[in-house]
């Protein structure tokens, strides 16, 4: 079984910064990536960032230059440094990590549980 944990999440005026972290912990031999994602209410799920192994990030427009995405290996770990949060930030972000099991399995996709962000005028 995978876990991830997510924290970080809460309320913040625009302007403002947060630091979101996502562990992943469980029956891992690999991870292909890990990322985070949002849905902001009454909207469908985006790309926020996304981390491969061996990679860089790839941001969606609407964060970059205002968002980074790091990564602990050692803690399978990752963070989301958003600076300059706008009230269109507001969403539940979600955690996800692309990962394999075996040596020579498929690659499993997991979800956390999200995390609130709500970005104040």
């Amino acid at each position: 079984q995978v876990r991830l944990v997510e924290s970080g999440g809460g309320l913040v005026q625009a302007g403002g910064s947060l630091t979101l972290s996502c562990a992943a912990s469980g029956s891992i031999v690999s991870i292909n990536s890990m990322g985070w994602y949002r849905q902001p209410p009454g909207k469908q799920r985006e790309l926020v960032a996304v981390l491969p192994s061996g990679g860089s990030t790839n941001y969606g427009d609407s964060v970059k230059g205002r968002f980074a995405m790091s990564r602990d290996n050692a803690k399978s770990t990752v963070y989301l440094q958003m600076n300059s949060l706008k009230p269109e930030d507001t969403a539940v972000y979600y955690c996800k990590v692309e990962y394999s099991d075996d040596y020579t399995g498929p690659i499993r996709s997991y979800w956390g549980q999200g995390t609130q962000v709500t970005v104040s005028s």
